[in-house]
């Protein structure tokens, strides 16, 4: 076949990395990254426009892309930077509705207003903390509506109205993040660009008596609002409100004690309609605008503001902002703005889980845990680091859907449904506790030690192969050498049968308790099996995991971890040193395979009988492997 037909029929093939479900992908991503073993372009030695198709259509499908950018396909993931780096390929946006979700498992026909005339929605995260798990699902979504269900737009806005707090180390992050998750907004924008027009419309607004300055204690207001008590500023002169509002946009020490309060309904029932503040003085530097301003709108005013002149159709958000609606509904007519439409779906809540940005904050910044991409964290990059895989996570909360019911979940079915993803391309490999790891003499092993090619997964051969060394001097874990009786007949994995035939004990019980019992619990310091390879493995009830001595075994440090909260529903009045858990991190010193030298960063994998494992640190320098055990569903 010749060039131009060769490009051809990889121009016929992208057809097939189009659909939004895994399993229909696989075959084809597959073959695609067999194609490129020895490649560096797809068809001859040149780009070709069969790459460039090719890179489009992955690129275009976020579960495609997710996947791949995983890493369990080694050879696609180097073709597919080489041509983003190289080409600098663009994708367009999709002309039509992308293929709904296969098996979603939630209704999305939540029946949003006039979507015949378009639909346009974002996401307005502050930048000042990394993306929780609870902001992917509104990332999510919010693509989703915009991307799939629709032929629409979304826009990333950050909320960048509290100096405070935000960094711009947080707005990148949000950004990486977002195309971590596979969401791509059409548009970049900023609250603070809106900052002069936010402030003309607050001056417009107390002019027409719909709003008023205020230097009300924040206590006393606090109180006065659930009183239904209306402060004593409310009925001040508008000049007198304008005079106060220039001194804070001054940022003087006299502005700095008053604030700007929308004129709403103080008897009303909704507490979000008592007069909520709008503007505040602070004359801290603002991370992109510097000490222009010293005074910034609140959340509630400049959403629904920005909203309406950003052209955002409906504003999808959690329940929490039930009781805003008719306040941001407010903004919008008393502005006379053009309308948005609310649509409100439940946040992600999990048992034992902090999800407030101001606790999260604060367990970084006392160094309780290493960073905002901690494991224990519910941070998207924490989650990730504990070994969640991009696919599975999307699949999961889009399988929650935009449901206003409101309940807190188990983290079971998350990991369960990240267990069906990497379950299929995790290698497997051995590993052995070093604290009193067990050496045995192998009666009938070869003289001199022998090395096998095994698979690295006994059900997908695409995965490779391993080298098994087979030789007399063997070792195993304790727990499994305190388990055999006497000429009692065991399987070792990847072997064979073998009789248990004598056991060396230590002179001294294991522990204390056990001796004050008066059990015979003591340590078991040596072994001499006798291989019986005719034996039947199916009628042995203890399948053992070993490692033979001969061989450079690789030092693993392997880590578990455990909520870094006791109560299952914090409530948000819960001090935070109340819930602590102190204890979250085991630590396993353990001896693994020479195959385990060569994993990289970011690998995920299997060690035998022990649970799978993300490898955050790669072996390298004679430090060990840092590996981190993903919970599977069975428990956290």
């Amino acid at each position: 076949m010749d060039r131009d037909s060769q490009i051809k029929e990889w121009q016929g093939r992208v057809k097939d990395l189009e659909p939004l479900d895994l399993k229909k992908l696989q075959q084809p991503i597959g073959e695609l990254d067999n194609h490129l073993t020895l490649r560096s372009y797809i068809v001859g030695y040149e780009v070709s426009e069969a790459d460039l198709a090719v890179w489009k259509a992955l690129r275009g499908n976020r579960v495609a892309y997710g996947y791949i950018k995983s890493g369990a396909l080694v050879n696609l993931w180097r073709w597919f930077n080489f041509i983003t780096e190289t080409e600098n390929p663009q994708i367009e946006q999709a002309t039509k509705p992308a293929e709904k979700v296969a098996d979603e498992g939630a209704s999305y026909d939540i029946g949003l207003q006039n979507t015949e005339n378009g639909v346009v929605t974002r996401f307005p995260p502050e930048p000042s903390g990394y993306l929780h798990i609870g902001h992917a699902k509104a990332a999510l979504l919010n693509d989703y509506f915009a991307h799939k269900k629709y032929d629409g737009k979304m826009i990333l806005r950050f909320d960048d109205t509290n100096p405070s707090k935000e960094k711009e180390e947080y707005q990148d992050s949000i950004v990486k993040d977002l195309e971590l998750l596979g969401v791509k907004p059409d548009q970049v924008t900023y609250t603070s660009d809106y900052f002069q027009a936010l402030y003309e419309r607050c001056v417009q607004m107390i002019k027409d008596g719909h709003a008023y300055a205020d230097n009300t204690p924040q206590e006393q207001m606090r109180d006065e609002r659930e009183k239904r008590i209306e402060s004593s500023h409310r009925n001040a002169s508008v000049e007198d409100s304008l005079a106060h509002f220039e001194e804070m946009k001054k940022g003087t020490e006299e502005g700095t004690k008053w604030f700007v309060r929308a004129k709403m309904d103080m008897s009303s029932n909704n507490g979000a309609m008592r007069d909520p503040v709008i503007y505040r003085c602070n004359p801290e530097p603002h991370h992109r605008t510097g000490s222009t301003w010293k005074i910034y709108p609140t959340y509630d005013y400049a959403c629904p503001v920005v909203d309406s002149v950003e052209g955002i159709t409906h504003a999808l958000r959690t329940t929490e902002y039930n009781d805003r609606d008719p306040q941001y509904q407010w903004f919008i007519k008393v502005l006379n703005l053009r309308g948005v439409y609310n649509w409100n779906f439940s946040r992600m809540n999990f048992i034992r889980t902090l999800l407030s940005k101001r606790k999260l904050t604060k367990l970084v910044d006392a160094g309780i845990v290493w960073g905002w991409d901690d494991p224990r964290m519910a941070t998207v990059r924490g989650i990730r680091r504990r070994g969640m895989t991009i696919p599975a996570l999307q699949e999961f909360i889009l399988k929650q859907g935009p449901s206003k019911n409101i309940n807190t979940m188990d983290w079971t079915t998350f990991w369960a449904t990240n267990k069906k993803y990497i379950d299929p391309v995790a290698t497997r490999y051995t590993a052995v506790v070093k604290q009193d790891a067990v050496k045995c003499i192998v009666a009938g092993a070869p003289e001199a030690p022998r090395t096998e090619e095994k698979d690295l997964h006994a059900k997908n051969a695409d995965l490779g192969k391993k080298k098994v060394v087979f030789s007399k001097q063997i070792i195993l874990d304790q727990v499994d050498a305190q388990s055999f009786d006497d000429d009692e007949e065991i399987t070792l994995m990847n072997w064979g049968n073998a009789i248990v035939r004598k056991k060396q004990y230590s002179l001294n019980p294991l522990n204390v308790a056990a001796s004050v019992a008066g059990t015979d619990q003591r340590l078991v310091t040596g072994l001499e099996l006798e291989l019986h390879l005719q034996g039947d493995v199916k009628k042995t009830s203890k399948k053992i995991t070993w490692l033979s001595e001969d061989q450079d075994l690789v030092p693993v440090t392997l880590y578990d971890f455990d909520y870094l909260i006791t109560k299952d529903k914090p409530e948000p009045d819960d001090k935070l040193e109340d819930i602590l858990n102190h204890n979250t991190e085991t630590k396993t010193e353990a001896l693994a395979d020479c195959n385990v030298a060569s994993l990289k960063e970011d690998d995920i994998v299997q060690f035998d009988r022990k649970g799978f494992f993300r490898i955050d640190r790669a072996f390298k320098h004679g430090e060990s492997v840092m590996a981190f055990q993903i919970p599977t569903g069975k428990k956290m």
